[in-house]
């Protein structure tokens, strides 16, 4: 068999060959992407070994000083975290390796490979169906056993570029309903992959299509998916002419939360009602944040999508900006699929990219200290009020100092 075992090369790892005994077996989606050529910037490596999985695997962190952590104990799977790298070691299901592949999900991750001899075993030919782009199931009951399987099945055609085989892709579409009794946090992360990228867009379309997403998105209509698309081509538009804006649209929000241009796809998922999609997504266990973003565009769409035929005075602008926050560019990307024009969104884009902008960005003439103190005001929500009402007379051209800010506010506590 012609491989690619250089891609497979010990000499990367971050242990030494010599504590894994001669009958472990690399297996999974490191075997299936050497076959691709595909490098990953972090390596993650899972062996099956015949015995004494967790032992080894103790080992292997107490002797690199790594971490370690048992992640199924009854099963005997253990991870070991390097720098760079995650390797986990489990124990082999039945009685032998063919046994073991036997159960896994598709063809192309049951490949196996011995680094000790960089011999490939491959019963269920993977390597072909590698080689022609192609995902198999092993078997329907294997997908059953892990519906989760169903909706990574698409997750993987989207990441590797290939097709789903069609009996493969029966079989997934008779077999989702099962996919809502799987943990919704399970859930997310796949649809979190199909969520980030283009090649995700069309398979994410696909499993809704096919029902798999049913029990978490359940009114999804056709226009829906279609604004999922749009939402894509409006971010390549926005990137291509406003490179920075394009920047915080591709920019996690939180960590490792999707960011704005994966919320906006997500939203056309939702309910454009705000409170329902709030417990919708408060079901699929989406972070505070991510769902701030959503809320976010469900509430200012439409006004924003109204500026075209109702422009927005600089009272409405500045109210609009302090509302929507950094969430702006989640907002243009929407209000481009929904059909606004570049042009006409291309005043406010630029407000938002101007750090000096006084309606997008102001500052203050005056804090709420500065009036307690020249006006003898206590501590209220009227300061807050004041503060309001100088900022926009300040962007309206009305005062331009810190005296004239004053004698303002003077003036409307004495017309209250």
């Amino acid at each position: 068999m012609t491989n690619n075992s250089s891609l497979l090369s010990p000499q990367t790892w971050p242990f030494s060959l010599e504590f894994l005994p001669k009958s472990a077996y690399l297996v999974g989606g490191a075997v299936r992407d050497a076959f691709l050529s595909r490098r990953a910037e972090y390596l993650d490596l899972d062996f099956v070994l015949p015995v004494d999985a967790l032992k080894i695997a103790r080992s292997l962190a107490n002797h690199y000083k790594a971490g370690f952590v048992v992640l199924d104990k009854q099963r005997q799977i253990a991870r070991v975290v390097f720098d760079g790298a995650t390797v986990d070691l489990a124990q082999q299901e039945g009685e032998s390796l063919e046994t073991d592949l036997y159960r896994r999900d598709f063809t192309i991750n049951a490949i196996a490979f011995n680094p000790h001899t960089a011999q490939f075993f491959d019963p269920l030919n993977g390597v072909a169906d590698c080689r022609a782009g192609t995902i198999r199931m092993v078997s329907p009951k294997n997908l059953e056993d892990d519906p989760l399987r169903l909706l990574r099945g698409y997750r993987q055609a989207a990441q590797l570029g290939f097709t789903i085989e069609s009996n493969t892709q029966s079989t997934i579409r008779q077999l989702a309903p099962l996919l809502g009794q799987v943990a919704v946090e399970r859930v997310q992360v796949e649809l979190g992959y199909l969520l980030k990228s283009p090649q995700g867009t069309p398979w994410l379309i696909n499993a809704v299509k096919d029902n798999l997403l049913q029990s978490c998105f359940p009114d999804v209509t056709e226009r829906d998916l279609g604004q999922i698309i749009a939402v894509e081509q409006a971010g390549a538009i926005l990137t291509e002419c406003y490179p920075n804006l394009g920047l915080e649209l591709n920019t996690p929000v939180s960590g490792k939360s999707l960011s704005l241009l994966s919320l906006a796809k997500l939203t056309n998922l939702l309910p454009s009602v705000a409170d329902t999609a709030e417990e919708l997504l408060s079901r699929l266990k989406y972070s505070r944040v991510e769902m701030r973003v959503i809320l976010t565009v469900i509430q200012y769409l439409p006004e924003l999508l109204s500026s075209t035929t109702s422009p927005m005075s600089l009272r409405q602008e500045y109210f609009f900006f302090q509302n929507v926050g950094s969430v702006f560019p989640a907002l243009a990307v929407m209000a481009i699929a929904e059909g606004m024009t570049l042009d006409g969104l291309s005043f406010l884009i630029q407000r938002y990219l101007n750090p000096k902008d006084p309606v997008a960005h102001p500052t203050p003439l005056v804090t709420g200290k500065d009036l307690m103190e020249s006006l003898n005001l206590p501590p209220s929500p009227q300061l807050g009020q004041l503060l309001i009402e100088i900022q926009i007379a300040r962007i309206e051209g009305k005062i331009y100092s810190r005296e004239e800010a004053l004698i303002l506010a003077a003036q409307i506590i004495a017309i209250d």
